[in-house]
């Protein structure tokens, strides 16, 4: 991802100020690093709040791509507020992804009259993914949780039961990312599917929300890139 985000900010005319990887994280203190208009964090889960908070220190905005840290997510958006930072957070960045999140919004509203239906998820991703289920999964069931009265937790596969919205996970090969949500009940199914073809639509909507992030405060997401309801 760093090197394709990298790539697509070079081609819409951005200069690349510095990069920072596992063997120099001293350059958060680098006035190479200071001087930037904003950064994009795309790590692992055990670092990505570190790294954001020292984007904090340095003065620069960030737009984080990085899942399965979201516990820290509140403690965060009080330093937000106390210390005037910017953070642009999504599950995934791909425009395709935040349509099809609508959908299911609207889709789980509308079955929350026919409960004869079960809904459970799957999302696939390559084998380099270490978190599970993926934090897009993880948006999309909080938006069927939000509107379907009859499911009130979301749980992996293996712990789910009547009132839990079960996720299935699966690692394998190299795909950039699948997830389905299917409606079942004894007569037929309703079945929604988001295959992303590549990392391009994620990379390209990072850096038009890094763009977007640029001289703003506060905590930003999706929302508010694309103005949603």
């Amino acid at each position: 991802m760093g090197r394709i985000i990298e790539r697509i900010a070079l081609e819409r005319g951005h200069e690349i100020v510095c990069v920072i990887d596992i063997d120099n994280r001293d350059d958060f203190a680098s006035e190479a690093y200071k001087s930037a208009d904003v950064a994009i964090e795309f790590s692992v889960p055990a670092v990505a709040v570190s790294n954001i908070r020292s984007s904090f220190a340095a003065g620069v905005p960030v737009v984080c791509g990085t899942t399965g840290w979201t516990e820290a997510l509140p403690d965060l958006q009080r330093e937000i507020e106390e210390g005037g930072h910017t953070l642009f957070w999504s599950s995934n960045y791909s425009l395709g992804v935040n349509i099809f999140m609508k959908v299911n919004s609207y889709l789980a509203k509308l079955m929350n009259r026919f409960p004869e239906y079960n809904v459970e998820m799957t999302e696939v991703h390559h084998t380099q993914k270490l978190d599970a289920p993926s934090g897009t999964a993880i948006t999309l069931a909080e938006g069927i949780l939000n509107e379907l009265d009859r499911k009130t937790a979301w749980s992996k596969e293996t712990e789910a039961s009547g009132a839990h919205l079960a996720i299935r996970s699966i690692r394998e090969g190299q795909v950039p990312g699948i997830h389905t949500i299917r409606y079942e009940s004894d007569v037929d199914s309703i079945t929604m599917t988001h295959d992303a073809k590549s990392r391009e639509g994620f990379a390209l909507g990072a850096v038009v929300a890094a763009e977007f992030t640029a001289g703003k405060k506060g905590l930003l997401g999706m929302k508010d890139l694309f103005k949603f309801d």
